[in-house]
């Protein structure tokens, strides 16, 4: 089963990122590495820096009262 994430910041959002990334199984070496950035920007973005853009449209969507939610798997389902 997937576990919910809402999101109603930038930041939130980063975290999803990392709870995510970790999930999968993968550092954040390996994971910047698959997606073309430097492992520095990954460790900003999911410490919630970074996210002025991310900030804006999440602040957009909630002024429409709109949730946005993220689901990560769950490992273990997997199994």
């Amino acid at each position: 089963m997937s576990h919910p994430f809402l999101v109603r910041s930038g930041s939130d959002l980063g975290r999803a990122v990392s709870e995510a990334r970790r999930a999968s199984g993968l550092t954040q070496t390996e994971f910047a590495a698959q997606m073309g950035f430097d492992q520095a920007y990954l460790a900003r973005l999911e410490r919630g820096h970074s996210v002025q853009l991310l900030d804006r449209i999440i602040r957009s969507l909630r002024a429409l009262d709109a949730d946005l939610t993220v689901s990560i798997p769950d490992p273990r389902d997997g199994e």
